[in-house]
């Protein structure tokens, strides 16, 4: 306990591509994603307690403490080792919710691994990803914490290496429902399924984009913005956009460009932060030096 690291990372990622191959009976998509790390994102920190509740210290608006993935996280974890000791997580929030770069179940995952040290639980990588896949699709991505094509709705995970560039990324200020989006009767839900080998060929396209950008301009708008610099892309069910550049440098010349810009530049009210893409996760980085 006394070694483990004060703060723990909790990243960022983003959809590099989104392909929806079907739907299953019990209402989940079937899809096909491919998954990279950014160098940048929430962070947490845990208090032990002298009792076995679960408290959040702050309050997040519109995210009931009982209803946050961390909070859900912990709790599932304690049962599952029937752990008698409790904690008082503290949360810097620093990810747009509701913008597809995965922040809540990054959190999730994160509190998982942070406390399976913290609490001496001894549960294998596997065996927190099944406890996150009961929280979310995403969660076990972010156990894992290495650049990934999915199938299956998201879990089915195989490790690939991509580049590593940096990334520009905008977020209007808006709220993207997914399950909004995926229930959208226009939304593609066939997409011919593609092979891992045939990715660099396949077309780094989301089939969520005509449905989200229908729902919010301002997607759209953030998309046209960006564009103008370099090719734009959007992250999941959005609300965030991104693109690639090949060094710091030029992605900071972009956001710059943008800040700087009354007419044609992003409003004050969005988001905005440059990150490099990686393959290994800052949190398995930070697991793999304990």
């Amino acid at each position: 306990m006394t070694d483990l690291p004060l703060i723990w990372p909790a990243p960022a990622k983003l959809n590099l591509l989104l392909h929806i191959t079907g739907q299953r009976t019990d209402g989940y998509h079937e899809l096909q994603t491919v998954f990279q790390f950014l160098d940048y994102g929430d962070e947490l920190r845990f208090e032990l307690r002298s009792d076995t509740k679960i408290r959040r210290v702050q309050n997040i608006e519109g995210v009931p403490a009982e209803e946050d993935l961390v909070v859900r996280a912990a709790k599932a974890l304690q049962q599952t080792c029937d752990c008698l000791q409790g904690v008082d997580i503290y949360l810097d929030k620093k990810l747009p919710m509701g913008a597809g770069l995965g922040g809540g179940s990054s959190d999730a995952a994160t509190t998982l691994h942070a406390l399976n040290r913290i609490w001496a639980c001894g549960l294998s990588d596997g065996e927190l990803a099944e406890i996150g896949l009961k929280l979310g699709a995403d969660v076990p991505v972010f156990v894992h914490g290495f650049s990934a094509f999915a199938e299956g709705i998201g879990e089915q995970l195989t490790s690939i290496e991509l580049d590593q560039p940096w990334y520009l990324v905008i977020t209007p200020d808006i709220h993207v429902s997914t399950a909004a989006i995926f229930s959208d009767l226009e939304l593609t839900r066939d997409s011919p399924a593609i092979k891992i080998c045939r990715l660099p060929d396949s077309g780094w396209d989301n089939v969520c984009l005509p449905v989200v950008v229908k729902h919010y301009p301002k997607v759209a708008e953030a998309l046209e913005i960006l564009g103008k610099y370099a090719e734009a892309r959007m992250s999941g069910t959005g609300a965030s956009v991104f693109a690639a550049f090949e060094t710091e440098a030029e992605a900071k010349q972009v956001q710059v460009s943008l800040r700087k810009s009354t007419k044609s530049g992003i409003p004050e009210s969005w988001k905005d932060f440059i990150a490099k893409g990686v393959n290994i996760s800052p949190l398995q980085q930070q697991l793999d030096s304990l």
